[in-house]
């Protein structure tokens, strides 16, 4: 990037979380001139911190959000099958007992989540006896009885980053650890500085999109010189991970006699995700970090309910996100409501806020953003992602369809006899991450002589190259806790051996 070079575009996104990633898409597939900038890398901040499900939001009901809980529902195996590889059906299991909400308080809820919007290929709710259940074991014996039910499993850093791949195949620059530092509004477009270490640009647009998340309100007061109309509610949520818990494959939803929820769920093979807290913060979400008390509150609740106990000790890792909820005046943080608004201002050249919203509904509420753009901007498209998949989605086809989904394991299979001599445990994480895109990965290696040096243990040249490639990574923590998990599993020391390999080629912001 060079000092006082300018672009011109239709679209300016600041902000790489999934809302603005997931617009920056839908803006480019309808033809429009697209930027979208972020601070730092993409999706590295509330969007890579969620609990990693694509659900409708079951407690959100106790709320009365039926609008939320539908919209929700309705995307669930939408996005499903626009990206079976980073996405899968996931089963929960609810254990009840006395001190819990009334079961047929819980029996009538499942009713409704089964029923708010069509359901193609995922069952529904039952009843179930956890005694002789695999879900049942891990649990303390008080627990004889719950409740099974469906929604799904998402890498949320991937999502991110899929979106943003598709919206720079599409037309879009893509530009991460860039800083939109000014902004000046004319009548019929903007202009901001976009700052990069010490490398300045301009960028004249027609259209300013802020999809700041928690920033949302602070971009909104630069860009315009005043308040937002709306306010944001910013609420801290903590994840834990802990070595695996349990063998199965389900999930858990427990219910603590505050009438909060976790989730206790499968992550990575060999661990159990729990989460979440939800926490009012104040302070610099750049500096979000897991209280004590947080982590305390989460190993108390999984002690209530699992026979082996846990202690602060026992945590690998955890990870907090600050999500910018709208302020509803709701007494508690977990009460706040999730859903979305889209802030229209036609004051001067148009500008579009981005304020609350979910991971499930990112889709959505991108296509009702570019909608609003386009006729905003006099060229109004018609709306497209729905029919289409995300890069690495088009298992079976370019179209997104169930087969992706329940058969993913025969894509799996065929995968590795195309490719014979590749580890079933690399090809298989492979498979989950990239997709079809493996194939780009491979270019052409016939062996494992052909992935190049071996950097870290299942961690080859190959993919490095494809990562800084293909997917704007630039350091072992883009690596090693966002485009992968593997982080969690490779040993002390490798996250610097992962950075001396990548830096001369990322010094020069050039592939390596």
């Amino acid at each position: 990037m060079k000092d006082d070079t300018q672009l011109e575009c239709d679209v300016l996104v600041v902000g790489g979380g999934i809302n603005g990633a997931g617009i920056a898409r839908d803006a480019a597939g309808r033809g429009l001139r697209v930027v979208l900038c972020d601070k730092d890398d993409l999706g590295s901040h509330t969007s890579s911190a969620s609990s990693k499900l694509i659900h409708g939001g079951l407690r959100y009901l106790e709320h009365r959000e039926f609008g939320l809980v539908r919209k929700a529902l309705a995307e669930r195996e939408l996005l499903l099958c626009s990206a079976p590889h980073i996405m899968h059906p996931l089963r929960f299991v609810m254990p009840h007992d006395a001190t819990q909400r009334p079961a047929w308080l819980i029996r009538a809820g499942l009713f409704l989540y089964d029923r708010l919007a069509p359901r193609a290929f995922l069952p529904p709710s039952r009843a179930v006896a956890l005694v002789g259940h695999r879900a049942g074991g891990p649990l303390k014996p008080a627990f004889t009885r719950g409740f099974e039910y469906s929604d799904g499993w998402v890498d949320d850093a991937r999502l991110v980053l899929l979106n943003a791949l598709d919206a720079h195949e599409r037309g879009a620059l893509v530009l991460t650890h860039t800083r939109c530092s000014a902004f000046e509004r004319h009548p019929h477009y903007w202009m901001a500085t976009l700052a990069r270490g010490e490398h300045r640009q301009r960028v004249k647009a027609r259209c300013l999109v802020n999809a700041a998340g928690p920033w949302a309100e602070q971009v909104a007061q630069v860009a315009t010189g005043k308040a937002p109309a709306r306010r944001l509610r910013l609420v801290k949520g903590s994840h834990i991970v802990v070595p695996r818990l349990f063998e199965h494959e389900y999930a858990y939803l427990f219910q603590h006699p505050d009438g909060r929820i976790v989730f206790a769920m499968p992550y990575e093979g060999a661990f159990t995700l729990i989460g979440t807290t939800d926490v009012d913060f104040q302070g610099d979400p750049d500096e979000v970090a897991i209280a004590a008390r947080e982590t305390a509150y989460l190993c108390e609740l999984a002690n209530r309910y699992f026979r082996r106990q846990l202690a602060p000790a026992d945590v690998v890792w955890s990870y907090s996100g600050v999500r910018p909820l709208i302020e509803d005046a709701a007494a508690s943080a977990s009460a706040a409501t999730r859903d979305y608004l889209l802030g229209h201002d036609l004051a001067a050249a148009p500008l579009l806020s981005v304020f609350g919203g979910k991971i499930t509904t990112y889709r959505r509420l991108a296509e009702q953003a570019a909608d609003w753009i386009g006729g905003a901007l006099g060229r109004p498209q018609a709306a497209w992602t729905a029919s289409a998949v995300l890069p690495g989605g088009d298992l079976f086809g370019g179209a997104p369809d169930s087969r992706g989904v329940l058969e993913f394991d025969r894509w799996v299979a065929a995968l590795e006899r195309r490719h014979p001599w590749l580890p079933q445990a690399l090809v298989r994480r492979w498979a989950r991450t990239y997709g079809t895109r493996v194939e780009t990965l491979l270019a052409g290696a016939a062996g494992m002589a052909g992935l190049g040096e071996e950097v870290a243990p299942g961690l080859y040249a190959a993919e490095l190259r494809y990562l800084m490639r293909h997917e704007w990574a630039g350091c072992a923590e883009d690596v090693l806790w966002r485009r992968t998990k593997l982080g969690l599993h490779l040993p002390p020391g490798c996250a610097e051996v992962v950075d001396a390999w990548m830096a001369p080629a990322a010094a020069m912001n050039e592939p390596a």
